[in-house]
């Protein structure tokens, strides 16, 4: 109990502090009144002395507001101090001892709203710790629920391949999922049709200007030799790589041209082989750099769906009886490129495939690292945040995402709202158990050494 005599002892304190504080202005006001009453005559000496006294209270209130304050002092010691139990007890025993006094009203109120205020600052953290610990168990349920998945892996892949073995089953697959096959002699047979796009840069395939700016680098060579290698892969009849067609002043005129073969089979014919393709975006006569071809990712995809379309009905025609040979898969190169290929595989429903070759959310990381720049200095000058939105729409959308380490899968693509490591390994396991997987999507991981057969799945699994 002596904490809770100390709670009535300075409660008392508190209303004797404000009474006197209270008669000291009652008693200024009565001066004031009379003065105003003696010297009815002299009224601007009267006005003068107003103003005075009103300065004088300012600075009165000045000190006040400095001087150490009994009451937010006390407030704050019981609220942080002292057991909500004392102060129940503290306003039990002034409502038994009240009367009609007005001090005694006060000191119930006052008692009521600490209490009040203590409780609810405790009932604040209870709150608090429940959130926290519901979201740990919810963590902790699904590590379980991913483990005792991964653990039967092995058991699932045995399953399939003895299912395999003893009823081999053969069904024709209208869209690649991410449970993509291995490249077979049936395949090899086909006539497959592939895109690859990308957007930024100057793409051509001879005498290609490596390190002329930050946009023309290592990544135009990757698409150009891949697109070649592509199209002397048995099977594939046609490749297509999308770029943007530059016709200013200040590049090759190479650059211009709707058309250029990079590869043919000597024993092809027709529209085979490998080509560039470029489309129309944005300004004609200017070369734009990445960072600004952002508002005109829509006009091309106009014109590479419009290509597309006009392209497998020409196949068609070709080889396959007038039905249209739509692509086998789109493959975007960087994100501005992902969103051109989740568009063009949504419009066509085809699969898409992505390889990120940079990532914007590692990028900003690393920016920001460094100290040099703000937020707003960084998305200004990179479009960071625009970026980042077409890489995280490219994940959405794509079946199968190509990386070159496990490092960019865990470490870079793990920052990312459409990739989870623990929920994409747990639903490749369930795919191959033979559980439904209806409504959850996500993109399957894949280090890609380098070769050939990228679409065969030849590549470590993650």
């Amino acid at each position: 109990m002596a904490g809770n005599e100390w709670i009535n002892g300075y409660l008392e304190a508190i209303l004797d502090a404000g009474n006197s504080r209270n008669g000291l202005r009652v008693v200024e006001d009565g001066d004031e009144k009379s003065n105003s009453k003696n010297n009815g005559n002299r009224r601007r000496r009267s006005v003068e002395n107003k103003m005075r006294i009103g300065r004088l209270e300012e600075r009165e209130k000045e000190k006040e507001e400095k001087v150490f304050n009994p009451t937010k002092y006390f407030v704050e010691e019981v609220v942080n101090s002292f057991d909500e139990s004392d102060l129940h007890r503290t306003w039990i025993k002034v409502i038994a001892t009240r009367n009609s006094r007005d001090r005694s009203n006060r000191l119930e109120n006052m008692c009521w709203r600490i209490w009040h205020l203590a409780r609810k600052k405790k009932q604040i953290a209870w709150d608090d710790a429940n959130r926290l610990t519901r979201r740990r168990l919810e963590r902790e349920q699904g590590r379980h629920d991913a483990a005792d998945d991964l653990s039967e892996l092995s058991e699932g892949e045995k399953e399939k391949g003895d299912a395999t073995q003893t009823e081999p089953v053969k069904e024709q697959i209208t869209r690649i999922n991410s449970d993509m096959q291995i490249w077979s002699d049936e395949d090899k047979s086909r006539r497959l049709y592939i895109i690859l796009i990308s957007i930024h840069g100057l793409v051509r395939g001879e005498n290609m200007e490596l390190g002329r700016d930050s946009d023309t680098g290592g990544q135009v060579k990757y698409v150009v030799e891949l697109a070649r290698a592509l199209a002397n892969t048995k099977g594939v009849y046609r490749v297509d790589l999308l770029t943007r067609q530059i016709t200013s002043p200040e590049v090759d005129s190479s650059y211009g041209e709707p058309i250029e073969m990079l590869s043919c089979p000597s024993d092809g014919g027709g529209s085979c082989g490998a080509y560039i393709i470029r489309i129309p975006c944005g300004p004609r006569d200017r070369y734009i750099p990445k960072e600004s071809l952002w508002p005109y990712i829509p006009e091309f995809v106009d014109g590479a769906l419009g290509h597309i379309v006009n392209m497998a009905r020409a196949l068609g025609e070709e080889g396959d009886a007038g039905k249209p040979t739509w692509p086998y898969v789109i493959h975007g190169h960087y994100a501005d490129a992902g969103e051109v290929a989740a568009n063009l595989s949504g419009a066509l429903n085809v699969p898409m495939v992505l390889t990120g070759h940079s990532l914007g959310r590692n990028k900003f990381e690393q920016l920001l690292k460094q100290g040099r720049l703000s937020r707003e200095d960084i998305n200004s000058t990179y479009k960071i945040m625009r970026r980042i939105e077409a890489e995280e729409m490219g994940l959405d959308a794509a079946e199968m995402v190509v990386t070159s380490t496990r490092q960019e899968i865990e470490e870079q693509w793990g920052l990312y709202d459409g990739f989870d490591l623990q929920l994409e390994r747990k639903l490749r396991v369930r795919r191959r158990r033979g559980v439904s997987c209806f409504g959850r999507n996500m993109p399957r991981m894949v280090v890609w050494r380098f070769s050939l057969h990228i679409y065969s799945l030849q590549v470590d699994h993650v």
